[in-house]
């Protein structure tokens, strides 16, 4: 590790019409950005411009038109690995991450997609790893039905494995290119890995040289065990939902004690929850707008959802009653006082209606904290988080766009400069050198060594 004093980082998680259901409901939204190159460029220079570590686009393999009043984001977008292509050409520092799911591929294929976006990108891809939360994707992949967890993440373990093998096939000096020899591969620096497990097998090498980066940094998400155990032996970047932040230091202190039985240090791995900052130039207009985006949900006030959140039936209740006594819950009594407390502060009122717990909850219900307010108290909050190590910074998820970034980047971050949080420029132009990472060696190329000694 080259970095010395701990750095706050920000990402994009690109919801191209915004994080908030009814974010593409706004006079000022966009509701097409998705599927247009000019957005998608103007989006990632403005990251780009304010210092951002990486633009991330996430993934899923089906769809339904019912996602729309609850996911219209998330319902159709474009193919990752050939959208970040594109995005490479107009960028130069920022990083670039790719979402790549082990359930419904090969590692060979995903080995040699992930290499060649390297090259493009000169050193600024990333690998997001999933496998698969949707049953739905095992229908449109010849299957009849999704793997269990245990399956998909003994499969994940194995596939990662023989990708991060297939990137170091070719040793960084294989290549001699001596004209007056004729010699233009050192065949002794070139390794097949001959790898023969429980789900593949695969010779190598690969048909890509060894990666800029030498090894492509690697992320993840989930709270599972096993999403937690992937984590701690693989990834560099652990994206998570966490609301409260108390349960968000806890899962951060023992995500990063996990690390020490795969031989990894705690500071290889950087934990970025999801965060919906809906900044407003003043504490009132945060407030107005919360409150606009609330009252454009398509909803028919199904009470049932929120009900098992807080442990309280609420089926009596109209949706402008206040809400009732909270200790009638059969939840642990914090974690429902923990919701409403958001609630509260993202509202300004200490009397809340059913209604109002409602629009939280459904702002929410994805996993992401949702905060409201100035710059400066969206800078406190998250100030917050990062000095008590509840993260490593956060995967900002505007509620709108591109309205609910720009005030994010024209607003929030120079207070997070001032404030000597984040940085001013770019150290590096690499996804590795944004979170200090050094290029690994080359684990066929250490063998020898270690062989030769």
């Amino acid at each position: 590790m080259s970095q010395t004093k701990r750095q706050l980082h920000l990402g994009l998680f690109l919801f191209a019409t915004g994080y908030h259901p009814a974010g593409w409901r706004l006079p000022e939204a966009r509701t097409d950005g998705a599927f247009d190159p000019g957005f998608l460029h103007s989006t990632i220079r403005s990251l780009e411009k304010a210092k951002f570590d990486f633009f991330f686009l996430g993934d899923a393999l089906a769809s339904s038109a019912d996602m729309q009043h609850q996911f219209p984001s998330q319902m159709v977008r474009l193919e990752p690995f050939t959208m970040i292509a594109n995005l490479a050409a107009v960028t130069e520092n920022i990083g670039l991450i790719v979402t790549a799911n082990t359930t419904y591929a090969e590692p060979y294929h995903i080995a040699r997609l992930t290499a060649s976006l390297d090259y493009l990108s000169g050193g600024r891809t990333a690998w997001n790893i999933v496998t698969g939360a949707d049953a739905r994707a095992a229908l449109n992949f010849s299957r009849e039905k999704h793997w269990d967890n245990e399956k998909r993440y003994d499969y994940a373990d194995e596939f990662v494995g023989v990708v991060k093998q297939l990137w170091d096939t070719w040793e960084d000096e294989a290549f001699v290119r001596d004209k007056e020899s004729g010699v233009f591969v050192d065949g002794s620096k070139v390794h097949a890995i001959n790898h023969v497990g429980e789900h593949f097998s695969v010779k190598g090498p690969l048909n890509v040289a060894r990666p800029p980066q030498g090894q492509l940094p690697l992320l993840s998400a989930g709270t599972s065990e096993r999403s937690q155990e992937l984590g701690a032996r693989f990834s560099n970047v652990i994206f998570t939902g966490q609301i409260v932040i108390d349960a968000a230091k806890k899962f951060y202190a023992g995500i990063k004690a996990k690390t020490a039985k795969y031989g990894r240090s705690p500071e290889e791995l950087f934990i970025m929850p999801g965060l919906v900052p809906l900044v407003g130039v003043t504490e009132e207009a945060a407030r107005a707008k919360y409150v606009e985006l609330s009252e454009l949900l398509v909803t028919n006030f199904d009470l049932g959802p929120l009900s098992a959140r807080i442990g309280i039936d609420l089926s009596g209740y109209s949706l402008d009653d206040p809400l009732p006594e909270l200790e009638q819950s059969s939840l642990p009594i914090e974690e429902v006082r923990s919701l409403v407390r958001l609630a509260q502060r993202a509202s300004g009122k200490e009397e809340l209606t059913v209604r109002e717990l409602f629009y939280y909850f459904s702002a929410t219900a994805r996993g992401h904290l949702l905060i409201v307010g100035d710059p400066e108290q969206i800078a406190d909050q998250i100030e917050e988080w990062f000095v008590q190590e509840a993260c490593d910074g956060f995967n900002i998820c505007p509620p709108y766009m591109p309205g609910g970034l720009d005030l994010f980047l024209e607003h929030v971050v120079p207070v997070l400069q001032r404030r000597g949080l984040f940085r001013t420029e770019y150290e590096g132009s690499t996804f590795r050198s944004h979170f200090g990472l050094e290029r690994p060696a080359n684990q066929f190329a250490k063998q020898g060594a270690l062989q030769e000694s």
